[in-house]
């Protein structure tokens, strides 16, 4: 359910603003309606958001190096500015260090056919008038005659390129077919020389970024936190209006209405001057979802959807039930459900890649929902249970055992019962927000769908009540699909939404076929891994089992791997498309985000 909201407004004399946020702050209950127009024209807070950018850049490289099991506490004394200028520091050194490698390596790879020589040899030849000259050519275009014109002599030949050198005076001008080589003016020893030392200082210089990392992680998490505050705290105080020729400020803000009492006895007690409002349609209401501690599990999925609008349902508790259906569906093995609750951490960790705020708890759900759809179909590991001929498992089959089409069956069944559900909360969403009147049309619409499966189930098509149920029910959707507007407009608008009934109706139905056919892929995948598991075991005692038991676990981790996410999308799907849809859900709403430390 939704939290209700009061709106406060509070006039403060322009000497105490800074006092007056700073208590308010402290009481963290209001979430204030912050002026972004003043935040992104104040230069002093555009550069707080800067240096935060950059914070969190640095920590981002950080928490890659760290054991955060064993951080230190945060040094409240700390120089921070000499901190992040010793960071700076350490990022030019590694810079620096790593273009000198990158370069020597470049003039490595040039020297390397030439072998180790001295250039100063080279020097002391070119002072007795003779030159030098470097070349490469592939070994099929050498010249022979280039060994009596120009002193040609091969030094290295690595099959595709030839090097070579030439000696001549300066008055000999060379036409030689080949490529000139520029070499560094050091010898290979003394490069790779270098190159050692300064490979060793660059892993030197990786340690002490290491031990920097945790030593000071902690430092610039406190760092960063204590600028969002700051940034925070600008943005509120930007967001008032200065009235009475900005003697005093007007600043407002949305508080639960539980908390009021203690809020209003606080404020009274300090003499402020404040106004409580109820809610109207055109403000922009912060939205606080509040469940019990079961659905409050489920409350991160509509999260990650949106949250609703004030004033419309939170279907939170609604779809908690049948998404944890869903999943036991879509993965449908009891051993794989067996395994999440048995292995929680990890699986926890696992499921915390799709969103980090679910609870191990719903995870242990989520294997327990598992375990219990598998029992409809006996699987286990790609087993059939049901096949082993034991009492229990025999008992167990007679009671709940389910083929393939009866799965098929139930999941259309589930579609069809979520789907009315969703209309009935549909038409109770529209009664409370608009009037009765305007669930009318969609009271009709459920009338006329239970009406058509009783009369099926029935077989009482032709009689009485059911000709009667279907007018009353046409009468309803034809007629008041808009209200206010005349008759035969909506007569038209009728017929136009029950066209798009009709249609939409059928493709959301046949989408639940997807709990059949994800539960049915998995298992057969898990059948395939077992056949391959024993199929191509050797003969070989030891090594049999080992290559059995390897492709077993790699085999069923993949798929439960992948089952798992597709048990996570597909009801999220099922959820967010064919259910909110059908109850009307428009979403839309931000969360509630009181001003506080």
């Amino acid at each position: 359910m939704i939290v209700r909201m009061k709106k406060l407004s509070f006039l403060v004399f322009y000497k105490e603003y800074q006092e007056f946020l700073e208590k308010i702050r402290d009481l963290g209950v209001i979430h204030v309606i912050e002026n972004q127009q003043g935040a992104i024209n104040d230069a002093a807070v555009q550069d707080k958001m800067q240096k935060l950018a950059r914070y969190a850049s640095v920590m981002e490289v950080l928490e890659k190096m760290v054991d955060k099991k064993s951080l230190p506490a945060a040094d409240e004394n700390i120089d921070f500015p000499s901190l992040l200028a010793q960071w700076d520091q350490y990022q030019l050194d590694k810079a620096a260090t790593e273009a000198r490698i990158q370069a020597l390596s470049k003039d490595e790879q040039l020297l390397a056919p030439w072998g180790d020589f001295d250039p100063s040899s080279i020097e002391l030849l070119e002072k007795q008038g003779y030159c030098i000259n470097f070349f490469t050519c592939a070994s099929r275009a050498f010249k022979p005659e280039w060994e009596s014109e120009y002193n040609a002599l091969s030094i290295a030949n690595d099959k595709s390129k030839l090097y070579f050198i030439t000696i001549t005076k300066p008055e000999v001008e060379l036409t030689i077919d080949a490529e000139l080589c520029r070499l560094p003016k050091v010898s290979l020893a003394a490069l790779r020389e270098e190159l050692s030392a300064l490979q060793s200082a660059l892993q030197a210089l990786d340690k002490d970024i290491v031990s920097f990392a945790q030593q000071h992680l902690n430092d610039f998490q406190a760092a960063y936190d204590a600028l969002q505050q700051d940034i925070d705290f600008s943005k509120v105080a930007l967001s008032a209006d200065a009235v009475a020729d900005s003697k005093v400020m007007l600043l407002q803000g949305w508080a639960p209405e539980k908390s009021l009492p203690a809020l209003s006895e606080y404020l009274d007690k300090n003499g402020y001057f404040y106004q409580v409002d109820d809610p109207t349609q055109e403000d922009d209401i912060p939205i606080q979802l509040s469940n019990n501690r079961f659905f409050r599990l489920f409350e991160p999925l509509t999260k990650l959807y949106m949250l609703p609008k004030y004033g419309e349902l939170d279907l939170t508790m609604f779809f908690a039930p049948f998404f944890m259906l869903f999943f036991g569906l879509c993965l449908g093995d009891m051993g794989y459900g067996a395994l999440i609750m048995l292995a929680l951490p990890i699986f926890t960790k696992l499921f915390q890649l799709i969103n980090p705020e679910f609870k191990s708890t719903l995870v242990f759900l989520f294997g327990l929902s598992t375990v219990l759809a598998g029992t409809l179909t006996g699987t286990a590991f790609g087993f059939s249970l049901y096949d082993i001929d034991l009492p229990f498992f025999q008992k167990m089959k007679d009671l709940l055992y389910q083929d393939n089409q009866a799965m098929f069956y139930l999941s259309l069944i589930i579609g069809c019962v979520q789907i009315l559900f969703g209309m009935i909360l549909k038409a109770v969403n529209l009664g409370i927000q608009l009037g009765f009147k305007y669930a009318i049309s969609t009271i009709g619409w459920i009338l006329l769908l239970v009406g058509v499966a009783l009369a099926v189930l029935t077989g009482s098509t032709g009689s009485i009540w059911f000709i009667v149920v279907m007018a009353v029910a046409g009468c309803m959707v034809l007629f008041y699909n808009s209200p206010g507007k005349n008759i035969f407009l909506n007569f038209g608008l009728g017929l136009w939404d029950a066209y798009n009934m009709v249609t939409g109706l059928l493709g959301d139905v046949l989408s639940y076929v997807r709990l059949f056919a994800l539960g049915l892929s998995g298992g057969i995948l898990a059948s395939v891994f077992n056949s391959l598991a024993t199929g191509m075991s050797p003969d070989i005692p030891v090594v049999g089992f080992l290559v059995t038991a390897l492709i077993f676990v790699i085999g069923h981790g993949l798929n439960i791997f992948m089952n798992i996410l597709g048990s996570m999308v597909h009801p999220m799907r099922l959820t967010f498309v064919e259910f909110f849809k059908n109850s009307g859900y428009e979403g839309g709403g931000r969360a509630y985000k009181p001003f506080k430390k």
